[in-house]
């Protein structure tokens, strides 16, 4: 064998790794329909950095980062209770580019309050959903004045307007959860609005409000060492991490308003777009990453196709806006 033939069977015996490697990309790429990221990848998040929509993003960007051929870069675009940064990516173009961290207040609460500048029916395309957090009514447990949502109910009954709730801001999710409970039960609470989960939180425990909303991942150690107490949970079924607390439908309100969490893109994303997408953030969610992090916030799995991650935001925002017609 010549000098020049060895050399030559080397370098295909080394190229050989990288040839299968891009073939099997190629292989896939093709069965999506031949498309693929030519730059990095936009993750809009609605919230500022360390709430629990930023972790989110942050932990599943982290989880799928080795299955995408390009960066994941997560973008915060705070304000509105996420509908400046749901307007920013309605108005992008559709090339797959650009995915939005959707499901919560600007997709369900806050387009049945006021007129945003965008159709959540329509402008998006949903793609995937990754979490379904119950909210949890929670009161004071320590020298607070409810120990049972049934002590709530009757009071809200006989004192109508002067049991107070707090959310995390008008038009929020955790506000309308109240607005189809009044609706329910024939009752009316008094609003008191703050700035997110934290703030009511701190609100219960120094006696300014009756009720507040909890999300599961908020509830951390108030709940742990009593001094907040979980009373109802407004999801069709109890929490595996709180069986202990019954369901509003349970007690008789049929009343749902989970947070969902999951990933959309502008309307106009083609199928092979989706399906890249979709199959990689799935993938990821097995990542020993996530499965830890939704071990710790004590949730179990929230996935969604994207279809039925639409269906159930569509759903949520026609009870809200039903609601407040009726209101």
């Amino acid at each position: 064998m010549s000098r020049m033939t060895r050399r030559a069977l080397t370098a295909g015996l080394l190229a050989a790794p990288a040839l299968l490697r891009a073939h099997g990309v190629a292989a896939q790429a093709g069965a999506q329909g031949g498309w693929q990221p030519s730059r990095r990848i936009e993750l809009i998040a609605g919230f500022a950095p360390g709430g629990g929509s930023d972790i989110i993003a942050r932990t599943i960007a982290e989880a799928c980062a080795p299955l995408y051929p390009q960066p994941l870069v997560v973008v915060n675009r705070p304000g509105a209770g996420g509908a400046l940064a749901a307007e920013a990516v309605a108005r992008t173009a559709p090339d797959g580019h650009t995915l939005l961290l959707a499901g919560g207040s600007e997709s369900t609460s806050i387009p049945a309050h006021r007129e945003v500048p965008y159709d959540p029916k329509t402008a998006f395309r949903a793609i995937i959903r990754l979490t379904r957090n119950g909210h949890f009514i929670c009161v004071r447990g320590k020298g607070g004045r409810f120990s049972d949502m049934r002590q709530v109910m009757a009071a809200a009954k006989t004192e109508p307007g002067r049991i107070t709730h707090g959310s995390a801001g008008a038009g929020t999710l955790s506000h309308s959860l109240f607005l189809l409970l009044e609706r329910r039960a024939d009752v009316e609470f008094l609003h008191v609005p703050y700035t997110g989960g934290g703030p009511v939180a701190q609100a219960l425990l120094a006696g300014e409000i009756d009720l507040g909303v909890q999300a599961s991942d908020e509830l951390g150690g108030l709940a742990a060492s009593g001094d907040i107490v979980p009373i109802a949970l407004a999801s069709a079924e109890r929490s595996p991490a709180w069986p202990q607390v019954p369901t509003l439908r349970e007690l008789g309100w049929d009343v749902q308003a989970d947070n969902q969490k999951g990933w959309v893109g502008p309307a106009g994303l083609t199928d092979a777009m989706v399906a890249y997408h979709h199959d990689r953030f799935r993938e990821g969610m097995k990542a020993p990453s996530w499965t830890r992090f939704m071990e710790r916030i004590r949730e179990t799995d929230g996935y969604a196709s994207g279809p039925d991650f639409q269906r159930a935001m569509d759903t949520l925002l026609d009870d809200i806006r039903g609601a407040l017609r009726r209101s």
